[in-house]
């Protein structure tokens, strides 16, 4: 009998532990609320550079297309994380055979997600490390200088987002080699040990 209420205490705090993942849908219906913003500042910073496109120096105008651009890198990362993070730790995305359905949503997990965030990263700190040189050779001196102080930190910063990168794609493609070739053996990829002889 005691082994009877056990085993249901057991079954319901399983079940209350594995319902505890919906506790993570308002983080992701949050980053969608950041997403509508950046469209908004998005349009904002569009709008005056039509409004300002004939009167702004080449290097301001190029700034404020980096800028654009940079807005953009980030709405896709927070695609791929709120997309992402929901099917691999929340629930799967029920879209059927939608035609407009990422191929990479098919094959998600937190690695792969590791991989396309440190990309992603790598891409924006891109943007900025650009955007800086530009407004090294701009006509604000002052702008300039604080630019020349802080590029090498934009460049330490980015060095280190690329060699992340590459460690985690190493190690993401060393994971899937091994367990491509554990269950090319009929072995458990998710046993460890079973590789390991």
């Amino acid at each position: 009998m005691n082994k009877g209420l056990l085993g249901k205490l057991e079954s319901g705090m399983e079940g209350l532990i594995f319902a505890s993942r919906w506790l993570q849908a308002p983080l992701y219906l949050g980053l969608i609320v950041t997403q509508l913003l950046y469209v908004y500042k998005f349009i904002v910073e569009l709008i005056h550079l039509t409004q300002h496109a004939h009167e702004s120096p080449e290097s301001v105008f190029l700034v404020t297309v980096l800028g654009l651009i940079d807005v953009t890198m980030v709405a896709n990362l927070l695609t791929t994380v709120i997309m992402g993070g929901y099917v691999t730790f929340v629930s799967k995305l029920d879209v059927g055979d939608h035609p407009d359905k990422p191929d990479w949503l098919s094959h998600i997990d937190p690695g792969s997600i590791k991989v396309k965030l440190a990309s992603s990263l790598i891409g924006i700190s891109s943007i900025h490390l650009l955007k800086s040189f530009i407004e090294l050779s701009g006509p604000n001196s002052e702008a300039a200088a604080q630019s020349e102080r802080t590029l090498g930190w934009q460049i330490a910063v980015h060095a280190t987002f690329v060699l992340s990168t590459i460690l985690l794609a190493t190690t993401e493609y060393i994971m899937q080699r091994r367990n491509a070739l554990g269950a090319a053996h009929g072995e458990n990829p998710g046993d460890a040990s079973a590789t390991d002889h």
